[in-house]
């Protein structure tokens, strides 16, 4: 079992140095990975450092999330 804590965009964002409207528009538009938990969406560092490692911060990507 995973024991990581759930985290929240502010969170995403100091961890980042970005501001949190940044971490919504990637979790939109880039595939930002993110999980609904009721009407919050949350994060957890590993998936979101993953993500960054593999280029999803890149400003020439573009992505079209299928999540809700």
């Amino acid at each position: 079992m995973n024991s990581e804590p759930w985290v929240t965009a502010i969170d995403v964002a100091r961890h980042l140095g970005v501001v949190k409207d940044t971490v919504y528009r990637w979790r939109e538009r880039k595939g930002l990975p993110a999980h609904k938990i009721g009407r919050l969406w949350k994060f957890q560092l590993s998936e979101v450092d993953e993500w960054v490692r593999a280029g999803g911060a890149d400003e020439n990507t573009e992505y079209r999330s299928e999540q809700k």
